[in-house]
């Protein structure tokens, strides 16, 4: 009786355990969702030395990550019941590690491009962005009201973006130099006078008002003289491996009741308590 009794124990959780490995999705299964970021990209994602305002520690560090991604991340996670761990990584490291499996997702406002899609899956858009240029007010440019006006400026933007592949060279003539490794190395090339202006999303500028108030933002925006971007390039998502189906679809459910006035909202909430908006 005994045997009978543990074989039918071991039996039962046998059936459960594959029950939920087939339940399980994919990079999750064990109720965590490693998430990628550069915690270097306010508002989208930052690092603060302690978990005010709902910050989560990073993985490996003993500095904690806040920004408009980790909300979004926080919101995805308590949706499906998963733990959140932040990894953060260089801009340029975040495909490949979500390619090898290092994390199940990256967060980072990633534009939905053709070329990544060849790479990984999108859930998304969690948010829309619009093309802007940052220059000082004192600028020469500081009243452009086109990128015809931004002629013959020298300008960069970080790498590996839309900014600085796509939308710079629609400058005409403008004077292109290397691009910056990261959003602060962005923000300081105009903060400095290393270049006339920047071209960034409006999130960023907005932030970036906030540490360099002798900044001023150029939204071309309804203007015939816009930078020209297509759909795919200001539809900001969230990546995943290839081929997991189900990841996507358990952030898209999570996703697809919000509007882009709850996108902005949370944006806004982001920008406010980035670290130089407390000062």
């Amino acid at each position: 009786m005994k045997r009978l009794l543990a074989l039918l124990i071991v039996l039962t959780m046998a059936f459960a355990f594959t029950a939920t490995a087939e339940e399980a999705i994919p990079g999750v299964e064990d109720g965590v969702l490693t998430v990628a970021m550069e915690c270097a990209y306010a508002p989208y994602n930052w690092a603060q030395p302690d978990d005010s305002n709902g910050a989560v520690p990073i993985k490996d560090s003993l500095l904690f990550a806040n920004g408009y991604d980790v909300m979004t991340a926080k919101q995805i996670c308590e949706a499906n019941g998963w733990e959140l761990e932040i990894m953060q990584l260089d801009w340029d490291s975040l495909i490949p590690a979500v390619q090898s499996g290092v994390c199940d997702a990256v967060i980072a406002g990633q534009s939905m491009t053709s070329e990544r899609m060849e790479a990984v899956d999108f859930a998304g858009p969690y948010l829309y962005a619009t093309i802007v240029c940052l220059a000082k007010q004192d600028s020469k440019f500081a009243q452009a009201k086109g990128i015809s006006e931004l002629a013959g400026g020298t300008c960069t933007s970080q790498s590996g973006t839309i900014w600085y592949d796509s939308c710079l060279p629609q400058i005409p003539d403008a004077q292109i130099g290397m691009p910056a490794e990261s959003a602060p190395a962005m923000l300081m090339a105009v903060e400095s006078g290393t270049v006339d202006f920047v071209c960034t999303d409006m999130p960023t500028a907005q932030g970036a008002l906030i540490a360099y108030p002798d900044l001023v933002i150029l939204d071309f925006a309804g203007s015939d003289d816009d930078f020209e971007v297509s759909e795919e390039e200001i539809n900001i998502g969230i990546s995943v491996q290839k081929d997991n189906k189900a990841l996507v679809d358990a952030i898209n459910e999570c996703l697809k009741d919000k509007t882009a006035d709850d996108f902005n909202a949370l944006m806004q909430e982001a920008i406010k308590i980035q670290p130089l908006s407390e000062e």
